[in-house]
């Protein structure tokens, strides 16, 4: 991905990275930065990102992030407790959605997480199997077609045994790599519709 594909969003997310490797937060770029990377290129004006933050550290983590970042609602770490999503606006005005990790499925999706290296810095982003199963629980039909750029343009065959234990209800007891079931994400129950509608995932 070149940096004029989306260079407002790319500093967001670049300056929200830089932050939270700063407080030794793992953290994980996902959404629209993320398919211009493993898909199609387009436009997106929203950075998302995951953070995976002790829970008896979440209330810290919140108020100081507030007070680096500035927030888009008021009483904003008050609606993050009640929804696990921070939002706030970058240096440039970008909105950032930052989504607090739940452990289980999410732990999995920050370990596959991939470096990537953008104007220069690195940042975390998430796999393409991973956001593969974002796209197929929101299920929208510009999910699928993102699901379907991914396929298309990636260089080797994601590990679509993967995406379907996560993304669907799994008959095995064991992930792929032999690890036990860890939690998927929400809304997996409904996903394996979507997947169903995508042919090449099977």
């Amino acid at each position: 991905m070149t940096p004029d594909a989306a260079a407002s969003p790319l500093t967001a997310a670049l300056e929200i990275a830089s932050y939270l490797d700063s407080k030794e937060i793992p953290c994980v770029v996902m959404g629209g930065l993320a398919v211009q990377h493993w898909g199609e290129p387009g436009a997106t004006r929203v950075v998302d990102a995951a953070v995976m933050v002790p829970a008896e550290s979440v209330d810290d983590f919140l108020e100081e992030t507030v007070g680096a970042f500035r927030p888009r609602i008021a009483d904003a770490a008050t609606f993050a407790r009640q929804s696990r999503v921070l939002l706030v606006r970058a240096g440039n005005d970008v909105p950032i959605d930052l989504s607090l990790g739940i452990p289980g499925y999410e732990e999995e999706v920050m370990r596959r997480a991939v470096t990537v290296e953008w104007t220069g810095a690195q940042v975390r982003l998430i796999g393409a199997e991973d956001l593969i199963i974002h796209k197929c629980v929101a299920g929208r039909p510009r999910d699928l077609e993102d699901v379907r750029s991914i396929l298309e343009r990636r260089g080797e065959r994601p590990d679509l045994a993967y995406v379907r234990w996560y993304a669907c209800e799994p008959s095995e007891p064991v992930a792929p790599e032999g690890k036990p079931r860890s939690r998927p994400p929400e809304g997996k129950d409904s996903a394996k519709r979507e997947v169903d509608a995508c042919p090449e995932l099977w």
